[in-house]
């Protein structure tokens, strides 16, 4: 059993699609067969968090757009070449209510599953989708004024954003679930969060999630954000997530909020109470340009830390498709992990997986675990779980300079400390963001180091070096990184 008596600063959540997962356990599998066995093989034992995609009920409504939406049935034979009709269950994210869905067990079997990962230190992420419901969700009859309503002219200009609906025998005209700069998602309709009742509604909803778990990711959050609401649908609306975030810890403390947001949103969420954010920014940035994570990484130390930094989730295609499964992955692993904030791995993604399994299936690829990135994986994640400075010390990004004259290399390696509290240097990692070959020196701002002799072991490769502390103070740390090299040395006193 692992404890984690008190929540780490920065710690470890690792994403498992619900649905996919019980469908390669039986025809008949639930919830209740996730035993401890299945979860050694699919979730590293002592990371803080499961994420668990896909729980909650859908609908008939949703299944058949996404069996007949071209779009989403290329996108599913192409993860799918055996792809059957029964295969494509909808978007897990076009919710007729949040109730565990019938196929994993319902709630019972979801309240089990959640004591065993808490006998094994981890605790429950699901999901909340706060901007709009499916298209059969019970509202659209019981309450339709909770929904934004149009009218003709709205679905004759703008089709991809609008639909006609029967409600009582009248025809009625609704608007998709959207953001501004998309055609709207046609699985689902959208809330009007400028009705008070619908505010109160999904506060409950919240409520009643919050009740089945430990944390919620909340799915688009910032289309919550009255400024966006109002430049999307024309409406003014009182701000949500304030109120709504405090409702819940009021009544379960130490309950964790993430928010899936864009558009640099994430401060203003972050302020409105979310724990993390994700930092899709800094995946951005390494996937088309390296140049600029340096800047990225001089942000407010409150702000880095309450980040969400992750290679590859269900939205984004895999970590080894975009990256390769070379010396560019380990490097941009190396940078995002061993970065402040929360630490977000997706199932597979260690295995070096190719194939992204879109949302709207039941059934994933029976893709063979590729085995070039599985022991560097396996490495990193015994920093991020095992060692305690990883997980609660004080991060710094330092400098790095030019190692002679006309090499401007240095401005290739990203380099940075990780210290107790009391600034006492415990690791040193290091990459190099570019296909070539780089060197500086990495001024190390630790006085302690003076006097003694150290050692600079690579925990992620075969490096180790033996140096003076009146060394390191005096000129820095030497790197000569080959392309995309990396570094995470552990540094100890020498013997």
């Amino acid at each position: 059993m692992v404890e984690h008596p008190t929540p780490r600063r920065f710690p470890v959540l690792w994403q498992l699609n619900a649905r996919t997962t019980i469908t390669t356990l039986g025809p008949d599998a639930t919830l209740d067969d996730l035993d401890g066995s299945v979860l050694d093989q699919l979730v590293p034992l002592g990371v803080d968090w499961l994420y668990l995609l896909g729980v909650w009920q859908t609908g008939t409504a949703g299944r058949e757009v996404s069996r007949h939406r071209p779009d989403i049935r290329h996108a599913c034979d192409e993860a799918l070449p055996d792809l059957t009709e029964a295969d494509i269950c909808g978007s897990c994210f076009a919710i007729t209510a949040y109730r565990v869905h019938p196929r994993l067990g319902g709630e019972e079997a979801l309240a089990r599953f959640r004591s065993r990962l808490a006998e094994r230190g981890t605790s429950l992420m699901l999901d909340f989708v706060p901007n709009h419901t499916a298209l059969d969700h019970p509202w659209v009859s019981e309450h339709p004024d909770r929904y934004i309503e149009g009218g003709p002219d709205d679905l004759a200009d703008a089709p991809a954003n609008w639909c006609r609906l029967s409600v009582a025998g009248v025809e009625r005209v609704f608007a998709y679930g959207r953001d501004p700069y998309f055609a709207g998602w046609p699985d689902t309709l959208q809330l009007d969060y400028s009705q008070a009742s619908l505010q109160a509604a999904m506060k409950a909803e919240l409520a009643e999630i919050a009740g089945q778990c430990d944390g919620v990711r909340c799915d688009m959050a910032m289309l919550l954000l009255p400024d966006v609401f109002e430049r999307t649908w024309g409406r003014t609306m009182p701000p949500f997530w304030p109120d709504a975030l405090a409702s819940v810890r009021a009544a379960h403390p130490g309950f964790v909020f993430m928010a899936e947001v864009y558009w640099d949103r994430e401060f203003d969420l972050q302020q409105q109470g979310f724990d993390f954010t994700y930092d899709k920014r800094l995946y951005d940035r390494l996937v088309s340009d390296p140049r600029s994570v340096q800047g990225h990484l001089h942000a407010a130390p409150d702000y880095q830390a309450r980040s969400a930094r992750f290679l590859e989730n269900h939205d984004e295609p895999r970590a080894a498709t975009v990256f390769g499964v070379g010396d560019r992955h380990r490097a941009a692993a190396v940078l995002t992990y061993l970065s402040p904030g929360l630490r977000f791995l997706q199932d597979g993604q260690r295995e070096a997986r190719r194939v992204h399994t879109p949302v709207h299936l039941c059934r994933a690829p029976d893709e063979p675990d590729h085995g070039e990135l599985t022991d560097f994986y396996d490495r990193l994640l015994a920093i991020l779980i095992e060692e305690p400075v990883v997980h609660d010390g004080r991060w710094q990004l330092l400098a790095t300079e030019r190692a002679w004259p006309e090499n401007h290399s240095h401005q290739n390696l990203v380099a940075s400390s990780w210290s107790t509290e009391r600034g006492q240097l415990h690791w040193l990692v290091a990459t190099n963001l570019s296909p070539t070959s780089s060197q500086g020196y990495v001024r190390l701002p630790h006085p302690e180091l003076a006097g003694q002799a150290w050692v600079l072991d690579d925990r992620l490769g075969p490096e180790r070096y033996d140096r003076s502390g009146h060394e390191l103070l005096d000129r820095g740390l030497y790197l000569d990184l080959p392309p995309w090299g990396h570094n995470a040395f552990q540094v100890q006193p020498a013997p």
